[in-house]
């Protein structure tokens, strides 16, 4: 008998809340409900220099004004930052991770040079890496430190998949729209995992949330449906379970674009000052107004 997922909701503090949000809420929600499952709410504050308390209580309160109820206590990344330095230290410890002391404008002008134009990998921040840190001698890492140089910790994925699938003897996941998905970590490179202003990235800090919650089934919109990738690959190194993915569709304007933090008039809170209704705003987000279901 298969038990009713678990599901989980995870905004950032650090604007309010649009459309877009409102329909992945609203979907993994539903996904809850339609299967007497848990719908658990976790606020991924990581990162510190861009967060906002106002838009911490906005999350509630819009989430709560659309009808959305949620397992208390809800868990604030920021409380766990412990946890995710052990995980790191011991993939570090492990020889997977290794300081990358590039800046942004190095890694595209590397790119630029090489005769291949940058390119944003979806779930990636920036141009896919191309591992200039990776074969610095210690002798040349050192001296790095020594000058104080700043510096993220970076997955070595070619060693970390190999490890990985040593570990496993395969390395899929499930995902409901596309099926068996097996891990493949060609596309995104060597992600950053940490760096010193932040414990972890997205990528270290959501696979071992998502574990520790107890999440089985992860609804999250397509953009991210590349860093799926990376997640195994942690999940198999530290241990971890391997929850069921759901990449929904993004929601998008009427010139096809999807909805950002910066469309200030679609956010819920001026829809809400226009006098929208919750059920109007569930129906502008694809959600019929009876039974919650996607338009």
């Amino acid at each position: 008998m298969t038990r009713p997922p678990t599901t989980r909701f995870a905004p950032s503090p650090t604007g309010y809340l649009h459309l877009g949000h409102a329909y992945s809420a609203l979907f993994t929600f539903a996904m809850a409900r339609e299967t007497g499952g848990r719908f658990l709410l976790r606020i991924e504050d990581i990162d510190t220099s861009r967060i906002k308390a106002d838009y911490e209580d906005a999350i509630f309160e819009d989430l709560a004004w659309l009808g959305l109820e949620w397992e208390e206590p809800v868990r604030r990344q920021s409380d766990h930052f412990d946890e995710y330095q052990k995980a790191l230290d011991g993939l570090l410890e492990q020889g997977f991770l290794y300081p990358c002391f590039c800046s942004r404008r190095d890694i595209r002008a590397e790119i630029l040079n090489a005769g291949a134009a940058p390119h944003d990998t979806p779930g990636q921040e920036g141009p896919l890496y191309p591992g200039t840190c990776r074969h610095l001698s210690d002798s040349e890492r050192q001296g790095r430190h020594d000058e104080n140089t700043p510096f993220a910790l970076r997955l070595d994925s070619a060693k970390a998949f190999d490890a990985a699938l040593g570990l496993t003897g395969s390395l899929t996941w499930s995902d409901a729209e596309r099926g068996g998905i097996e891990a493949d970590l060609s596309r995104l490179g060597d992600v950053v995992l940490g760096r010193k202003e932040t414990p972890a990235s997205y990528h270290l800090a959501v696979t071992l949330d998502d574990h520790l919650q107890g999440v089985t089934l992860v609804t999250r919109g397509e953009d991210l449906f590349s860093s799926t990738h990376v997640h195994r690959v942690l999940q198999a190194l530290l241990g971890l379970d391997t929850p069921n993915y759901h990449h929904h569709r993004l929601l998008t304007g009427d010139d096809g674009e999807r909805f950002a933090k910066r469309d200030k008039s679609l956010t819920i809170r001026s829809l809400r000052d226009a006098g929208k209704t919750p059920e109007e705003v569930r129906e502008m987000a694809g959600f019929g107004v009876d039974n919650g279901d996607p338009a």
